[in-house]
């Protein structure tokens, strides 16, 4: 994902997707089906209905296990769907799509637009393969035309889990919200070690400096976390840096070799 970004448009004007279906006008609905399963509205409803969720939960991960099988090594990258296709961060986010590729890595992102749009058009265009991961958003128009491999989700949970379980790395790209969020799930599953030699990769030291400052200065300093959780994260303004401690970290894991670079096959 990331942050679902600008100003919230009627939803009428647009696609809606809702997993596989698309709806437009008066059939868009009114909630998203991930705020109908955590509102609590009082009512014993829930007893009913939510043993049929769950086979719709199951759904999502059985169609996300499908899809994504045999993508192959693979990074997830993200960043700010505010990131406009003029503004720096749009072409560092075709720079690391492309450099991923040529490193030997498909590239997933949340397939949404700014800097996972820009992300999936540098893999693309650079002859690799470009995920995306949607997400049913009241203000999210579906997948950016630069994914050639899509899957769309009802439920954030479910779509985190591709995120972490077809990747073995992250590279953050400045973002918001919808960022920080998968950046500390990422690195709470790390230092809990749920997932293992998992790097993760911010880009961008004048956008996240402040943020690690404020780690080390006042997390770290009142004990809240450890310099060992600090050392996690690994910060650069270089494309190449950020590609390289992925493959390394993949080196120093023993997994299987990385498809050859483009151009070398």
């Amino acid at each position: 994902m990331s942050d679902a970004g600008g100003e919230p448009r009627r939803t009428q004007d647009r696609d809606y997707h809702q997993g596989p279906v698309v709806m437009r006008r008066s059939k868009v609905p009114g909630s998203t089906t991930d705020q109908r399963l955590l509102d609590d509205d009082g009512s014993a409803d829930w007893l009913h209905t939510d043993p049929w969720r769950v086979m719709r939960i199951q759904s999502e991960f059985v169609n996300g296990f499908g899809a994504l099988a045999e993508v192959g090594p693979a990074v997830s990258v993200f960043g700010s769907a505010r990131t406009r296709p003029d503004a720096p961060e749009y072409a560092l986010g075709e720079q690391v799509g492309r450099a991923l590729v040529e490193a030997g890595y498909a590239v997933i992102t949340g397939g949404g637009p700014g800097a996972m749009e820009a992300a999936n058009k540098g893999a693309l265009e650079a002859g690799g393969t470009s995920v995306g991961l949607g997400i049913e958003l009241p203000f999210e128009a579906g997948l950016n035309p630069h994914v050639d491999l899509g899957v769309n989700f009802r439920y954030f949970f479910a779509r985190k889990t591709m995120f972490v379980k077809y990747a073995c790395g992250f590279i953050v790209l400045p973002g918001g919200f919808g960022t920080l969020d998968e950046l500390f799930e990422a690195v709470t599953l790390v230092q809990t070690q749920k997932v293992t030699s998992f790097p993760i990769v911010l880009v961008g030291s004048r956008y996240w400096g402040g943020l690690l400052d404020w780690l080390r200065e006042t997390a770290a300093a009142t004990g809240t976390v450890s310099e060992r959780d600090l050392a996690l994260l690994t910060l650069t303004d270089d494309v190449d840096e950020a590609v390289r401690t992925v493959v390394e970290a993949d080196e120093r894991a023993g997994r299987a070799a990385r498809r050859p670079a483009r151009g070398t096959e």
